[in-house]
């Protein structure tokens, strides 16, 4: 018998690649809730999970986690043995402009998500969460020890709020949580407002790149491959009842190296235009990932010099969705 498994925001850039992942096994049943909103194009998401709608191993709800109504349909249509919770209003500068709705999608949504896992018995329930939560912290590499308190984006802390809501589900109702925190994922379908994805559309129509900064701040950018496996080997964890683990590369990358190596990709010089920073951004991600290593098996494989030329190659084919988002 398959197992079956629901995703949260599976039509997403992460999501949809778990799609991928867990139907080529054979082994599982994959429902989706997605309300596929217009913070990108839908289209760019219908088109990510296009070719698994007509699969008799896939169902796509269209259903938004803000409304718990709506998804109690879902757990009443389907019984469900785990949950991958990746939906959320995403990004800390949007985050900045609408701090309400990311803490009704993101709090309220997770909670609803939660909820109904309780009500409905499943006991294994994997959290998107983010590096962002490390905010401005003074220690190097993050390590999920270090003490959350220092958030500066309603994004970081609406992510923050969501683990804590695990960590509370899972002592109180015996659901098993597992939070990933994520180190800024690219590759292929990644969201078009991101930077690298936003870097190549600029250079490759020949407009200029804001760089926030002096070129110095890092970023510890993790491919999507990486992730994949990480979250895959989160959904079978079973050796406690909650956990937190770093999902990231363990390597840090200068913002001006990031445009080095695009330009050397796409064969074309970026016009770089210099910005003060924006508030809100961290100067500094950088994941300790041995815990991840040690309990999960986490193993990450690609380097950025290998990952950006993957991905230039995606763009090149598929620019055209990319351009939708021109006015990012």
């Amino acid at each position: 018998m398959k197992r079956h498994i629901l995703i949260t925001g599976g039509a997403g850039f992460i999501g949809s690649h778990l799609v991928d992942r867990l139907l080529s096994e054979k082994s599982w049943q994959v429902s989706v809730v997605d309300n596929l909103n217009d913070f990108y194009s839908p289209q760019i998401k219908r088109d990510n999970i296009g070719k698994h709608l007509n699969s008799p191993e896939f169902s796509l709800y269209e259903a938004d986690i803000r409304c718990r109504e709506s998804l109690r349909r879902v757990f009443a249509a389907e019984k469900y043995e785990a949950i991958v919770h990746l939906a959320a209003c995403a990004g800390v500068q949007s985050s900045l402009a609408n701090p309400a709705l990311y803490v009704q999608t993101n709090v309220d949504g997770t909670l609803n998500v939660l909820e109904l896992a309780r009500e409905f018995g499943v006991r294994q329930f994997v959290f998107g969460s983010s590096s962002s939560i490390y905010g401005i912290n003074c220690k190097i590499p993050f390590s999920e020890e270090d003490k959350i308190s220092k958030t500066i984006s309603p994004y970081a802390a609406t992510k923050a709020a969501g683990e804590m809501l695990c960590h509370t589900y899972s002592h109180l109702y015996d659901i098993r949580t597992v939070c990933l925190r994520f180190f800024t994922v690219y590759g292929a379908r990644q969201r078009p407002d991101l930077a690298i994805h936003k870097f190549s559309r600029m250079i490759w129509q020949n407009l200029p790149v804001t760089m926030f900064g002096d070129g110095t701040t890092r970023r510890d950018y993790t491919y999507i491959d990486d992730i994949i496996e990480g979250i895959r080997a989160a959904i079978d964890y079973r050796k406690s009842v909650h956990e937190i683990f770093n999902l990231g590369e363990s390597q840090t990358v200068e913002l001006r190296y990031l445009i080095e190596l695009l330009e050397k990709n796409l064969g074309i010089k970026a016009i770089v235009e210099k910005h003060g920073l924006q508030p809100g951004d961290v100067p500094v991600t950088f994941a300790d990932i041995s815990k991840a290593k040690q309990i999960l098996g986490y193993n990450p494989q690609t380097k950025i010099e290998d990952g950006i030329p993957k991905f230039v190659r995606w763009f090149r084919e598929n620019r055209g969705l990319s351009f939708v988002e021109s006015a990012l």
